[in-house]
C-alpha cells in the first residue's frame, strides 16, 4: 500500500490538465487500490482523486471511480456523459449510475426541460434495460410532449419486457398518441417475446404489404432487377432501419455482423433467406442469450464475455452491460436469431428487391 501511496502523492502535486495518460492509468490504478476507505481519509489523496475526476471527465473511466468510490455529488456530470453519449457503453453506464445514485430527481428534472436533450437522456435510460425506468418513461407519452421525443420513449421502452407491456397497457387504453401509434407498431410487433408480440399484433396491426399478399418464392425473387441506390434508402428507413444493429463502413450500431463486405460472403438467395426467415441460419458467436437477474432486470443480446465474477453482454443498440453472476437469477442460451422476423411485412416486394440489391453491391475491395 506505501508503494501505491507514494505513486499518488508523486502525482499529486501536478494540475488534472498536466497528468500525461500513462501515468493518469497509473495513478488510477493506484486510488482504486487503496479503496474509498483509504482516500477518503488523507487529504492528499483526496486531493488527488479530485484532480484524476478531473481529468478523466467524460469518459469510461471517470464513471468507474464514481462507480467505486461512491461519488454522489458527480451526478450532474454523468448525467450530462448520458445525454452526450446515450448509445454508447459508458453513456448508459452513467445514467444507471445516476439511478444507483439516489438521483432519480435530476433526471425528472433534464427529462421536462430541452425536448432534443430529453430525447438523448431517453435513449440512456432505453439503454440501461432497467424496468425501474418505466415510471420515468411513460409520462412523457402524455398528450402535448413533443412528436420526437414521444417516439424516442416508444424505441427505448420497447427495449426490454416491462417497457413493451407498458405500452401494450396503453395501446389497450387507447392511450398512445397518433404521433407515436406507428412507431408503437412496428416496435411491438418485432419484439422478441411471443406473447407481446401477439397481442400487439391484435391491437396495433402492421400495415399490410402494398398491394397485400405474399412475397414470391426466392428462387423468383433472385430473377427481379433491384435499384441499389433505392435499396440503401429502404436500409435507413425508419421501418425497417437495418442500420440500428448493424455497421456498413463503419455507420451504424455496432451490433450485428458488420454488412460492409457482405455481397462478397453471401449469394442473393442467401440474402434473402436471412431477412425473410432469419431463425435459419445462425453465424457462430451470433446467438442470443436472456439474462434475467434476482431483481427483475432482463438483458438480451450476445454474450461478449464470461469471467469468473461476471458476464458482459452486448444488447441491442450495441450497449454492452456488465452483470455480476451473483445477481444473476438464470440464464439460458436462445435458438433464435437477434434479427427481428417480420421484417418484410414493412415492405413492398420491390422494397425487398432493391435492400437485397443495395447488400449484394456491399463488396471487398478488388
Amino acid at each position: 500500500m506505501r508503494l501505491f501511496i507514494a505513486i499518488v502523492f508523486a502525482a499529486a502535486s501536478l494540475r488534472a490538465a498536466e497528468i500525461p495518460p500513462d501515468k493518469l492509468n497509473t495513478l488510477i490504478g493506484a486510488l482504486t487500490r487503496l479503496g474509498p476507505e483509504q482516500v477518503n481519509a488523507n487529504p492528499r489523496l483526496k486531493e488527488a482523486l479530485g484532480k484524476v475526476l478531473t481529468a478523466t471527465e467524460g469518459t469510461a473511466q471517470f464513471v468507474e471511480l464514481v462507480q467505486v468510490f461512491k461519488l454522489r455529488d458527480c451526478n450532474p456530470q454523468l448525467l450530462a456523459m448520458a445525454i452526450a453519449k446515450p448509445n454508447s457503453t459508458a453513456g448508459a453506464t452513467a445514467v444507471n449510475v445516476v439511478l444507483s445514485n439516489g438521483g432519480t430527481d435530476l433526471i425528472k428534472q433534464a427529462l421536462a426541460q430541452d425536448s432534443k436533450r430529453a430525447a438523448k437522456l431517453v435513449e440512456a435510460l432505453g439503454n440501461t434495460l432497467k424496468g425501474s425506468t418505466v415510471d420515468l418513461l411513460l409520462p412523457l407519452l402524455a398528450t402535448g410532449h413533443d412528436a420526437a421525443l414521444q417516439k424516442e420513449t416508444v424505441r427505448s421502452l420497447a427495449k426490454f419486457k416491462q417497457g413493451a407491456q407498458a405500452l401494450l397497457k396503453l395501446a389497450k387504453a387507447d392511450s398512445i398518441s397518433e404521433a407515436a401509434k406507428l412507431t408503437a407498431t412496428m416496435e411491438l410487433n418485432t419484439v422478441r417475446w411471443t406473447d407481446v408480440k401477439e397481442e400487439a399484433a391484435k391491437l396495433l396491426p402492421l400495415p399490410q404489404m402494398q398491394g397485400g399478399g405474399s412475397f414470391p418464392k426466392i428462387n423468383e425473387l433472385v430473377k427481379k432487377t433491384g435499384n441499389a441506390k433505392r435499396g440503401a434508402a429502404v436500409y435507413t428507413r425508419e421501418t425497417v432501419a437495418c442500420n440500428r444493429c448493424h455497421q456498413v463502413n463503419g455507420q451504424g450500431i455496432d451490433f450485428g455482423p458488420a454488412l460492409s463486405e457482405i455481397g462478397s460472403k453471401l449469394t442473393k438467395e442467401a440474402l434473402y433467406e436471412s431477412i425473410l426467415a432469419p431463425n435459419s441460419g445462425i453465424l457462430m458467436g451470433y446467438e442470443s442469450w436472456t439474462i434475467e437477474t434476482k431483481g427483475g432486470d432482463e438483458y438480451y443480446g450476445l454474450l461478449v464475455s464470461d469471467t469468473k465474477d461476471e458476464l458482459a453482454i452486448k444488447t441491442v443498440g450495441g450497449i454492452v452491460n456488465r452483470i455480476r453472476k451473483s445477481d444473476i437469477d438464470f440464464q439460458r442460451k436462445s435458438q433464435l436469431s437477434t434479427m427481428p422476423s417480420g421484417l418484410q411485412q414493412m415492405m413492398t416486394v420491390q422494397d425487398l428487391v432493391d435492400l437485397v440489391e443495395f447488400l449484394a453491391s456491399l463488396k471487398k475491395a478488388g
